[in-house]
């Protein structure tokens, strides 16, 4: 991916010896420059990520580039214009530790979810905070452990804390600063291991969808609620759902998008699957199918006609029918452990489900090892 540079990096005065630009490009988060001189090709890296700060130095570099060429000085083993260890320590030296974390964070953002992002910038607010005035370099072990401290104040707990420390270490990784204070500390934190939400049971099921579709406020919700129950799918799989991801029956689904907080993203590691419905999901899908629907048309639309808002969905609706109901709370995406725990107590091979719910095997046999295990003997040979 090239960058827009507001330098001009135009090397074409001397057409005897060189042509086209300098281009500053982005390849898998690294900066690297590419450009033709007397009619051979060079591409190199320059052994720096892409944030706003390295940015400036690649340019820096294109610019040097492009004199050399005019005044005839050209170094064509390059080896003139690769950044040097000491300018990079130099950089570190004034670049502060909020401005590193906030390039990393605009960073992350091109690859994840806006839900993901919402970590980021807490965690960036933290940083803030604390490293007002702070240097990246100047960050030791002794001011980890103290920001360890003042964010326990703030009655923080040990996963809230040990997951900013991860994001903190990858992003000194991510700069390769001489030095990552980070780690040391985030591997003391022992975080506790955290008891995985019951299940909905069969009855709290039924009264679920019960309560949605005889609410006058909510009933609009109701087959959203009914097929990720019946389904196992993420809500942001459910949200993003469009009439072109099912066959023509509706007895197949194509499952490769997610729509969350209205941004549309590929599914969770970037894979797809596909797999046939149930005659029950089938049915409720061919019973809400207008005659005139585009394929582009979202199955589960808000009431605005837009995708669902499930952090609004959430706090505003499913918090308000569970108390309503009296069914002890859970979140709303545990309608996803529910569907596979139920299939998986029904004696359904666990590969099969894996390929359904889009887990990984060895991941949905360590979440649901209690589920499984019941029905594991030893055989007879």
């Amino acid at each position: 991916m090239a960058i827009d540079s507001p330098v001009g990096l135009q090397i074409g005065r001397r057409p005897k010896t060189t042509k086209g630009t300098v281009k500053v490009e982005v390849d898998k988060g690294w900066l690297r420059l590419r450009f033709s001189q007397q009619g051979k090709r060079h591409t190199f890296a320059l052994g720096l990520p892409d944030s706003k700060t390295n940015r400036i130095l690649a340019e820096q570099k294109a610019l040097q580039i492009q004199k050399d060429v005019e005044a005839g000085h050209f170094d064509d083993s390059l080896a003139r214009y690769k950044p040097e260890r000491q300018k990079n320590i130099e950089q570190e030296d004034k670049l502060s530790a909020i401005a590193l974390f906030r390039d990393f964070s605009d960073y992350k953002a091109k690859g994840v979810t806006p839900k993901t992002m919402e970590k980021y910038r807490a965690t960036l607010n933290y940083v803030e905070q604390f490293f007002q005035g702070v240097t990246a370099q100047a960050v030791t072990e002794e001011e980890v452990e103290a920001f360890v401290r003042w964010q326990k104040r703030k009655n923080l707990s040990e996963a809230q804390i040990k997951r900013r420390l991860e994001e903190l270490e990858a992003c000194w990784n991510w700069h390769h600063m001489s030095d990552n204070p980070w780690k040391a500390i985030s591997d003391r934190i022992k975080v506790p291991p955290k008891q995985r939400p019951k299940p909905f049971t069969k009855e709290e099921i039924d009264a679920i969808i019960r309560g949605f579709s005889e609410d006058q406020d909510y009933a609009f919700y109701t087959d959203f609620v009914r097929f990720l129950f019946w389904t196992g799918c993420r809500t942001g799989e459910a949200i993003g759902l469009r009439w072109k991801h099912l066959g023509d029956d509706c007895l197949t689904i194509w499952i490769g998008e997610i729509l969350t907080r209205r941004v549309l993203r590929p599914a969770k590691r970037n894979k797809d699957r596909s797999f046939s419905l149930n005659s029950k999901v089938q049915a409720l899908l061919l019973s809400r199918k207008p005659q005139d629907a585009k394929p582009d048309d979202l199955v589960f639309p808000s009431p605005e006609g837009v995708g669902i808002d499930d952090h609004n969905f959430s706090q505003r609706i499913w918090r308000k029918m569970l108390k309503r109901l009296s069914i002890p709370y859970r979140k709303f995406y545990n309608t996803r452990h529910t569907y596979i725990s139920h299939v998986l107590q029904a004696g359904m091979n666990p590969i099969l489900v894996a390929e359904i719910a889009g887990h990984d095997v060895e991941t949905l046999l360590r979440c649901y090892a209690g589920v499984v295990s019941h029905r594991l003997s030893l055989p007879e040979i």
